[in-house]
C-alpha cells in the first residue's frame, strides 16, 4: 500500500512538473515564419487611410465655420499628417532630432490657417494635434442625433 501510494504521488508530481515546463516554453507571443505580401500591406495601408479619414472627418464636424473653411482645414490637417509620417520615417542620429522635427513642423505648418479659421477651432486644431481629441465622444454624438432623427421620423 506504501509504495502504490509512494508511486501515484511520485507520478502525479512528474505530470505537474512536465506541465509546468511545457506552458514555460511556449510562450504567447506569435511567431511569424514569412514577410508579409504585397497584398497584405496594401490592404493595411489602404485600412489606415480610410481611418485617417474617418478620424479627420470626425474632428472636422466639431469645428464652427463654412464648408470653405472646413474644406481648407481638412486639407491643412492631411498635409500635416502627411509631413510628420514622412518626418517619422526618416532616420535620425538621435531621437532629440526627431522630436525638434516634428515640434517645428507642429509650430509652423498651421500658420497660415490662422488666419482663415476662429480662435476656438484653431485651439482644438493644436489640441487634436497633442492628442487630446476625443473621437468617441464626437461618434456618440452623431449616434444619438441618428437616432433622435429616426424617432422623429417614426413618430411621424
Amino acid at each position: 500500500m506504501k509504495k502504490i501510494t509512494l508511486v501515484l504521488f511520485a507520478l502525479l508530481l512528474g505530470l505537474n512538473i512536465h506541465a509546468q515546463g511545457q506552458r514555460g516554453r511556449t510562450n504567447n507571443i506569435p511567431q511569424t515564419n514569412r514577410e508579409p505580401t504585397d497584398s497584405e500591406i496594401e490592404k493595411r495601408e489602404r485600412e489606415m487611410e480610410e481611418r485617417k479619414e474617418e478620424y479627420i472627418n470626425n474632428f472636422i464636424s466639431t469645428l464652427e465655420g463654412d464648408e470653405f473653411q472646413k474644406h481648407i482645414t481638412k486639407q491643412t490637417i492631411v498635409s500635416f499628417f502627411d509631413a510628420k509620417l514622412a518626418i517619422l520615417k526618416i532616420k535620425y542620429e538621435h531621437y532629440l532630432d526627431r522630436k525638434a522635427a516634428i515640434e517645428h513642423l507642429e509650430k509652423t505648418h498651421f500658420t497660415e490657417l490662422k488666419e482663415l479659421i476662429s480662435e476656438s477651432d484653431m485651439t482644438k486644431i493644436t489640441e487634436m494635434i497633442k492628442g487630446e481629441f476625443n473621437e468617441k465622444e464626437v461618434v456618440k454624438k452623431k449616434k444619438e442625433k441618428r437616432k433622435k432623427k429616426k424617432r422623429k421620423k417614426n413618430k411621424d
